[in-house]
């Protein structure tokens, strides 16, 4: 009896145990945002002195960049970064790239022992990501005056290789400084594509050497309408409202960017869309013009003519001043909501319809977006376009951004291509964050709350198992028509693209969301720090 009641025992305390571990291992720090895949606690803690020692390879310049930017972050949290090893109280804080750590691209190890601190990288992306989860335990520690951290190892790769943020600055723009700003915000939730719609019909905002009237005419617009596109008799401010960005500000960017491990992936809008682009050239529209730069939001029939080769003769020279600006794999040409008005009463392009034998205006649009896939392909880039060009024909090698739900996506997916995905339903952070829309700012319509951000899946479950590999990602999409300030689009931005970082980071089975929703809590006082507006939760 005294053997089994001793066996007895031994199992119960056993079960706390494993418990008591597992709890650990579920565990997740305090404002750590998005979650990372695997994180245990050892019963050990690390005393965080105000100096810390960095050791690093010198040699390693890419490395070099980041360890610059970690000593601004540092020095900007309370803390006195070094590379000497004085006899001083000092914590150390070991960065190195190690590409045996993993085979997962992107992926870290992050060590902290009562010995120091250890952030192994698999690629200098990975290295940077491990560097922006210390960055969050080391301020949450300071905010909540701890003067030590538990010791634990987080082991952590991301779920998806495309975790992107679009910003329209075609309808309103914004300054150099806050694309930098908006680029901080998101490479330090380990999001790295930022998608620049830089086209729009209400305005062009990069120069091409070979076509000066695009910022001299394209880039502006007469006026801008106040209050909502449905408001009747709408109202205008009638003010000049326009502008560009350098090519040395452009340039500028991308270099900031790489440093942060962020892609740039450069919109510009065709064939529709691109009225501001035709009011500066008006003989690229089946009409001739005159154009000007729409003052109103919505879809506007004018169109890049089909049936003119010039149409094709300027798309290419700017195409490939693009490309040699953004060195990234990916221009994004947009192809949505194409009318086919113009088209439909074109001679030129009825008679390319003919000409081809095409069956109508829709396979006439999969003939354009396909040559303009062939002028990218000589360019050494590959197009992206939203679903719509999947309507008449699919370009071979596009990959597709379905943005009108998943079906788009998954139809792509299904017939092999390569899918990102942003539906309105769940990633539109143009539309409101309540119900309540007399207390929100302004907005499109819609309603898009924090939880179901944070509901986002980007793999549906209706898409056949040997494609779900062919999803790259997920974006979300700040459309602009209603955000006129830095301030608003901080607003419109945050917190949801918290939760979307979790969302396209985190693996699946560490969902949840009341988890989210108190890390978030400790996470939301570093944007405070940071003096970013953005909107209070619900209480």
């Amino acid at each position: 009896m005294g053997s089994k009641k001793y066996t007895t025992i031994i199992s119960i305390l056993f079960i706390i145990l494993l418990m008591s571990t597992n709890k650990q291992k579920n565990e997740i720090f305090p404002g750590l945002v998005p979650a990372p895949a695997y994180i245990e606690f050892v019963d050990s803690k690390l005393q965080i002195e105000e100096t810390i020692r960095l050791d690093y390879n010198p040699k390693d310049k890419n490395l070099n960049n980041m360890i610059r930017l970690a000593k601004s972050e540092l020095s900007d949290i309370g803390y006195k970064p070094s590379d000497s090893n004085s006899k001083q109280e000092q914590t150390r804080l070991s960065i190195r790239v190690d590409q045996n750590i993993s085979e997962a691209p992107e992926s870290y190890r992050l060590k902290i022992d009562p010995q120091g601190i250890e952030i192994t990288g698999s690629d200098h992306a990975g290295t940077f990501y491990g560097i922006q989860t210390l960055l969050q335990i080391l301020e949450t520690s300071k905010i909540e005056n701890a003067p030590t951290v538990k010791s634990m190892i987080i082991e952590d790769s991301p779920r998806f290789k495309w975790r992107g943020m679009l910003l329209d600055v075609a309808r309103h723009m914004f300054p150099a400084d806050f694309i930098k700003r908006y680029i901080d915000i998101i490479a330090a939730h380990k999001m790295n594509v930022f998608h620049w719609h830089l086209t729009e019909d209400q305005g062009w905002r990069m120069p091409i050497e070979k076509y000066p009237k695009l910022e001299k005419i394209a880039a502006w617009r007469k006026e801008t309408l106040i209050g909502h596109y449905t408001d009747k008799p709408r109202k205008f401010d009638g003010k000049p409202y326009g502008g560009f960005y350098t090519r040395e500000e452009i340039v500028d960017i991308i270099g900031y960017a790489k440093e942060r491990s962020v892609t740039i992936v450069p919109e510009i809008e065709l064939p529709g869309h691109a009225t501001a682009a035709l009011s500066a050239y008006p003989e690229l529209s089946c009409t001739g013009g005159p154009h000007e730069a729409e003052t109103l939001w919505g879809v506007h029939k004018e169109v890049y003519c089909a049936g003119n080769e010039e149409t094709f003769v300027f798309l290419e020279n700017v195409l490939k001043e693009v490309s040699e600006i953004f060195p990234g794999p990916y221009i994004h040409i947009g192809g949505d909501e194409c009318p086919k008005t113009r088209w439909k009463e074109c001679q030129k392009c009825q008679k390319r319809i003919a000409d081809e034998g095409l069956k109508d205006e829709h396979e006439l649009q999969s003939y354009f977006i396909k040559r303009i896939e062939k002028i990218l392909e000589k360019f050494g880039k590959r197009l992206i376009g939203w679903d719509e060009i999947l309507e008449g024909g699919l370009a071979p090698n596009a990959v597709v951004h379905s943005w009108r739900g998943m079906d788009g996506g998954i139809e792509a997916a299904n017939a092999g291509h390569e899918v990102i995905m942003s539906p309105t339903t769940h990633v539109y952070f143009d539309y409101y964050q309540s119900e309540d829309k007399d207390n929100e700012p302004l907005a499109i319509g819609g309603h898009l709350p924090l939880e179901k951000v944070y509901e986002f899946e980007p793999v549906p479950d209706n898409i056949d198992r040997d494609k779900r590999h062919l999803i790259l990602g997920g974006q979300a999409n700040l459309w602009t028509e209603y955000i006129p300030t830095t301030e608003k689009a901080e607003y419109m931005l945050l917190p949801r693209m918290c939760a979307l970082s979790e969302a396209v980071w985190s693996p699946r089975s560490k969902k949840d969301y009341n988890g989210f929703i108190k890390r978030l809590g400790d996470h939301l006082k570093r944007l405070d720090r940071k003096n970013l507006n953005y909107r209070k939760l619900d209480k």
